[in-house]
């Protein structure tokens, strides 16, 4: 299995309700990039209540069957310092159609990428760089997972994504000018955080900050003071 994507049982209703999944998500962050270009609190506010909402109700959700009902889920509070415009710096040309890594992986699996390019974020203490990357199968797609120094207490123990556009999370950005937004705000766990069934791309070490990033999806329980 590869993260988002439950196999089920291959019957026709199982696929309809993958592809179920796949728009209502896809629904969701057209409404948050709506929102986010006036408010990007009201957007997480949305972006939360509506994922909430699918991890607990629909037959495609990553939580368990027998813990979906009462299924309620856990963030940091919102910080709009940590939403960025940033520009996407290239990466070095590689042969046309060439994927030349192999991310860690929460399973079996195993998903050929290439690094696109990097963007520098500007923390308050200094900047920091997390590499993009471009998924070769499934259905293509910008990844950018990341690790943190909330790993393993507050969020996580392997990290988790700021975009995966193959799954549609994906805040946007100007490709005329070569910027994606990211927002801490709306990271969120991969699905093997909920059950260990799912097999996940993970952050390679270049990927992998030195600070606590208190913000996004988190796992249950108060952080600390």
């Amino acid at each position: 299995m590869v993260d988002g994507w439950e196999q089920g049982d291959g019957s026709a209703t199982d696929r309809a309700w993958l592809a179920d999944w796949r728009r209502q998500v896809a629904a969701l962050y057209a409404e948050v990039r709506a929102l986010a270009a006036t408010d990007p609190a009201v957007a997480h506010r949305h972006w939360r209540e509506v994922r909430e909402r699918l991890y607990r109700e629909h037959p495609q959700s990553p939580v368990p069957r027998d813990a979906r009902e009462g299924f309620r889920a856990h963030h940091f509070e919102y910080d709009p310092a940590l939403r960025f415009t940033l520009t996407l710096e290239a990466a070095p040309p590689v042969a046309p159609g060439a994927f030349d890594l192999q991310l860690p992986n929460s399973g079996a699996d195993s998903l050929a990428f290439s690094r696109v390019g990097r963007v520098e974020i500007a923390f308050p203490d200094r900047p920091r760089n997390l590499s993009v990357f471009w998924m070769a199968g499934y259905a293509g797609g910008l990844f950018i997972p990341f690790r943190d120094a909330t790993n393993g207490r507050e969020t996580y123990g392997a990290g988790r994504y700021l975009v995966d556009a193959a799954k549609s999370a994906d805040l946007g950005g100007d490709p005329a000018v070569g910027t994606l937004i990211l927002d801490f705000n709306f990271a969120f766990q991969p699905s093997c955080a909920f059950d260990p069934r799912w097999a996940c791309p993970l952050a390679p070490p270049e990927n992998r900050l030195d600070i606590a990033v208190r913000a996004g999806e988190r796992l249950a329980g108060e952080p600390p003071a």
